[in-house]
């Protein structure tokens, strides 16, 4: 049986839905809202769902809503974001879904650009562009700079599937920097956890879309203006428990598709790798629900693969080993001293020097966290 390719199923002549999920973020909102509506090559459709604000942030949407007719405010009880975001999904109307978090703004023109590629390329299941941080948002340190993935997905402006490049979902989950067809999301039964509040639940749902799309293009041009949190915000025990918990849920995933390919599962397992580095940057191992939720962790990867993995030091390897179980793998120290270098010079190239030598404080406190050498802080390391 040979594969029929998609075809437009937007009501109402809609190219794109983009759905803003709202719970009281009145300081942002009207920017973001702003932003959205200077779209204007694309049928666009907003769907502002508004989960029980409880400050300014109704009425702001009401306003957008009464001067832009392609703007539809959904006003519910709280219920979170994972019930948001399905809320918004069943009631979209067009050809694609996209997302646009209600304290974040566009570069103007983002769903045009990424529509027109998707037309240019037969309506594939996703169409991804890279994002810009906004670092130390609304301080005078304020800065932008761009991700961590930016110029490293290939091919460009062609279909390709996640075995083609699996770095797509080792990096930030950014679902909101694409647009996904909205036919592949209801056929595959893609769904967003429904958990109180935020929840972590994009990771499930990027492993989910990547896993399953057929064709993917990637444009790299970036659009959206993420607002990382200030630095220095403190963190709880259950968060960290929490990125625990949905990693198995990706895991979950990866298991039910039946996923084997190695560079698949080598960029999964940076993501845990990740969450493992920032709990033993805060709490230490000393701490047993920490080690415990390493360990677990550790034991769904596959220990080859986990010794193939360049960017990943010799001291977390051998930590990795030691909390599973698993009898260790050999491996070179050699290439992921490479990759340091390699990725310090991408960084100096991407976002400029004083960027890239504030990694090596990042990079040295992670280090010393995984050998033991640190005391644990209060403080987050950023995202590999």
């Amino acid at each position: 049986m040979t594969d029929v390719a998609p075809t437009r199923t937007a009501q109402d002549g809609i190219d794109v839905s983009v759905i803003v999920p709202c719970y009281n973020t009145e300081a942002f909102l009207d920017q973001a809202l702003s932003s959205l509506e200077a779209n204007d090559r694309c049928s666009l459709e907003v769907i502002v769902v508004n989960d029980g604000s409880t400050d300014g942030s109704l009425a702001i949407m009401r306003e957008h809503e009464a001067r832009n007719p392609r703007v539809r405010v959904i006003d519910k009880e709280n219920s979170g974001y994972g019930a948001n975001m399905n809320r918004g999904i069943s009631e979209a109307r067009g050809t694609y879904v996209g997302i646009l978090e209600p304290d974040d703004y566009l570069r103007p023109h983002m769903f045009d650009v990424m529509f027109e590629c998707a037309e240019r390329h037969g309506l594939p299941d996703m169409v991804k562009t890279p994002y810009i941080r906004v670092w130390m948002p609304t301080t005078p340190q304020e800065h932008l700079y761009m991700c961590s993935y930016y110029g490293r997905i290939k091919p460009e402006d062609e279909p390709f599937t996640l075995a083609d490049c699996p770095r797509l979902i080792q990096h930030h989950p950014s679902i909101w920097s694409a647009i996904y067809r909205r036919d592949f999301l209801t056929q595959n039964d893609i769904r967003f956890m429904e958990v109180p509040g935020a929840g972590w639940v994009d990771n499930p749902f990027l492993i989910q879309t990547c896993v399953l799309a057929k064709s993917i293009v990637y444009i790299n041009e970036p659009f959206y203006c993420y607002r990382e949190d200030l630095p220095g915000s403190s963190s709880v025990l259950r968060k960290a428990g929490l990125s625990f918990e949905r990693w198995n849920d990706m895991a979950d995933v990866i298991d039910r598709c039946g996923v084997t390919d190695e560079g698949i599962l080598r960029s999964f397992y940076v993501i845990g790798f990740r969450y493992a580095g920032a709990a033993i940057d805060e709490f230490g191992l000393e701490v047993p629900e920490v080690r415990e939720w390493i360990s677990q962790m550790f034991r769904r990867m596959d220990p080859k693969v986990v010794a193939s993995i360049v960017t990943l030091s010799g001291s977390f390897k051998r930590t990795y080993f030691r909390l599973s179980g698993y009898e260790p793998v050999p491996f070179s120290d050699l290439p992921y001293l490479r990759s340091l270098v390699g990725e310090f010079f991408y960084s100096w190239c991407t976002n400029g020097p004083a960027f890239a030598l504030s990694r090596l404080g990042i990079f040295a406190r992670r280090r010393a966290a995984e050998k033991g050498l640190v005391k644990p802080t209060s403080t987050h390391s950023a995202s590999i």
